[in-house]
């Protein structure tokens, strides 16, 4: 039997925290955090940075910390500060070094460093072990090149080499969702399909449950099975709320590839043990014949400014997709003429704001609308032409007319300066998997002084 605590589906996001104390005094044999994914878009990789605040990380890390030295049992976060870059790494063992400082505590820090070299990358794709997966862009080594930041996915096998070295806790970079809780009920012989699906089951704590934002869950992992058992007052784990978990952040409900193979939960069955808890029975794992990580990079894809404005005026807010495609094409005809620019040199989009700014032409719902809002996104090589074309758009957005035969209109920047520079921008461009020939290859171990 293997007791993992999860305390929430990512460190920044809040837990309760009687329910960890909870979980605390059932004694569990590790604790697992995720720190991040590429939910919030290339942004975060690319930088390289955290989304959340520092102060708000080392808040929740220390109660984290705490828990850990009563619960006597190891810490591991994965996918550090929300992109799991090398620097990100190194900002949460700063934050930790500070923590166990101020609270008198000692603890045994190893750290699993997820970035790639570009030269292992670009070796790897004349070497041909690297395929896309499905939907993935092309790339070749100026791509690669491009990207400021490339991680790969740490899987178990990573993970179980930093529980090895005894460190009380465990700072890794990008890594599966799933490993850093699959890896120690592996490590200690229990079968890895009941392991690998508690494990994606648990990664996002009670989401798997009926209150979603208590965040503390407990996996109990045995041989033919697990019981998931939410701890925050009011929380019940159904089966209904189990099983749908595995459709959260993948495409088949029954399939899960991870790095050395698959899980497969087609004659998993879930039963309610009593209205809180749930027992899962019958995963099964597939070893896979080699061994692929999954690979992310973020590049510069230009640079940005955006300007908004708010319109009221019932005939503009009526006709306003008639109104942004007039302002567009004539935007357009200025931009190209004034700064010597060709249409592919930049891109200038209106987003209109309470009508179809989500979905775009996918919206199918209509509404009766007093005021919309349009957002103009403007995109080029540069901050100081992407500026210069925001400044160009100015005038057409605060006082364009739908026709020439009616009064100047004048609309309302909820701003000054209307523009607002974003500077970069990034995208995704490594969608991809990476044949190892050693799991540990790709990664860099270290236990801290």
């Amino acid at each position: 039997m293997t007791k993992v605590l999860i305390p929430s589906g990512a460190l920044g996001l809040g837990y309760d925290a009687d329910a960890l104390a909870r979980g605390i005094a059932l004694g569990p044999d590790l604790i697992a955090i995720d720190g991040g994914s590429t939910d919030s878009g290339p942004s975060y990789l690319g930088r390289g940075v955290s989304k959340y605040a520092r102060a708000s990380t080392k808040l929740e890390w220390q109660g984290l910390i705490l828990a850990r030295a009563k619960a006597g049992c190891p810490l591991v976060i994965g996918t550090a500060g929300t992109c799991g870059s090398d620097c990100m790494v190194d900002w949460l063992v700063e934050i930790t070094r500070e923590i166990l400082e101020e609270q008198g505590l000692s603890a045994n820090i190893a750290t699993l460093k997820s970035e790639q070299p570009v030269s292992r990358i670009t070796d790897a794709l004349a070497a041909d072990t690297i395929s896309a997966l499905p939907a993935a862009p092309e790339i070749n080594a100026d791509i690669v090149n491009d990207c400021t930041h490339i991680v790969a996915l740490a899987g178990i096998e990573q993970i179980t080499a930093a529980l090895q070295t005894g460190a009380d806790i465990i700072i890794a970079g990008r890594t599966t969702d799933t490993a850093i809780i699959a890896a120690l009920p592996i490590m200690n012989g229990i079968n890895p399909g009941p392991a690998w699906h508690g494990a994606k089951i648990g990664e996002c704590g009670a989401l798997c449950a009926t209150n979603p934002q208590s965040g503390v869950i407990t996996v109990d992992f045995d041989n033919d099975g697990f019981t998931i058992t939410p701890l925050a007052e009011g929380a019940h784990a159904t089966p209904h709320t189990v099983s749908a978990h595995m459709l959260y952040e993948n495409t088949d409900p029954f399939i899960l590839y991870e790095p050395g193979g698959h899980l497969d939960v087609t004659d998993a069955q879930y039963t309610a043990l009593d209205d809180t808890r749930v027992r899962v029975t019958g995963s099964i794992w597939n070893p896979s014949d080699t061994y692929s990580v999954k690979l992310e990079g973020a590049r510069v894809a230009g640079y940005q400014s955006i300007i908004l404005v708010l319109i009221r005026d019932a005939r503009y807010v009526e006709n306003v997709q008639e109104w942004c495609d007039d302002i567009i094409a004539k935007h357009r005809e200025k931009t190209c003429a004034r700064l010597a620019l060709g249409p592919g040199d930049f891109t200038v989009e209106l987003r209109i704001i309470g009508q179809n700014a989500t979905l775009g032409d996918l919206e199918v719902q209509e509404t009766a609308l007093t005021e919309v809002g349009v957002l103009g996104i403007v995109t080029a090589a540069n901050q100081e032409t992407a500026a210069t074309i925001a400044k160009l758009l100015n005038p057409y957005l605060l006082h364009h007319p739908l026709t020439l035969l009616e009064e100047q209109p004048t609309f309302a920047f909820p701003f000054s300066p209307a523009e607002i520079d974003r500077g970069a921008i990034y995208e995704f461009v490594l969608n991809h998997v990476m044949v190892l020939d050693d799991p540990m290859d790709a990664f860099i171990l270290t236990v801290l002084p």
